[in-house]
């Protein structure tokens, strides 16, 4: 379905660090909670099905790019207030990520 340009302006992506990572034990598929840095105090929680393609190791403190202005949304009994962006296919996950290291807040377009 194509979308205007007006549309796809509206969507608020950055560059973030993931400062924290926790599984969600209750959780029906496996999860975690991801505490993202994006600069000057902003830090905002996201809650991701990437458990089976990632370990805690793996995450933390890589720089990953975010939808920022989502509307918050409880999944898994945890409140999301933003999504990493990824790619897959049937058996493979890969976070969308700088190619060079940037200031984490660097806006994505």
């Amino acid at each position: 379905m194509p979308i205007s340009i007006s549309d796809f302006a509206k969507v608020e992506m950055m560059v973030g660090k993931i400062a924290s990572v926790e599984e969600i034990p209750e959780a029906r598929k496996p999860m975690y909670k991801l505490k993202l840095e994006f600069g000057e105090g902003v830090t905002k929680q996201c809650v991701a099905g990437i458990k089976d393609a990632y370990s805690e190791e793996d995450l933390l403190g890589k720089s990953v790019v975010a939808v920022v202005n989502l509307e918050p949304k409880s999944v898994a009994g945890v409140v999301s207030e933003c999504m990493l962006l990824a790619a897959f296919n049937e058996s493979e996950l890969s976070l969308l990520a700088p190619e060079r290291q940037v200031k984490i807040g660097s806006k994505v377009s």
